[in-house]
């Protein structure tokens, strides 16, 4: 009986940092945003985005399927880059006003 395998923050860190759809997701829903809370929202949005994008590759086999025990935190750190792109367009867009 094997036990679960520990996983690598470093690895959920930069596969949270580097996912392009969490970025665009993010960013465009925040230049969208017409208020400030609104970017909570496309925070959200774009970390369920980037979530799908990675179960997609895993499913194609493109990416390596590891061991249980990180996907919250992965949700949790592609949440927190997606708030501060989506702040980033919401800002960019308060900036053309």
């Amino acid at each position: 009986m094997t036990g679960l395998q520990p996983f690598d923050p470093t690895a959920l860190l930069l596969i949270a940092l580097l996912n392009p759809v969490v970025a665009l997701v993010a960013f465009l829903m925040g230049r969208s945003a017409d208020q400030p809370q609104k970017i909570v929202v496309a925070a959200f949005a774009a970390a369920l985005a980037g979530s799908v994008m990675i179960w997609i590759v895993t499913w194609l086999r493109l990416m390596p399927v590891r061991g249980s025990g990180g996907e919250a935190g992965l949700l949790v750190l592609q949440m927190l880059f997606g708030l501060g792109w989506a702040y980033f367009g919401y800002t960019l867009r308060a900036n053309r006003k």
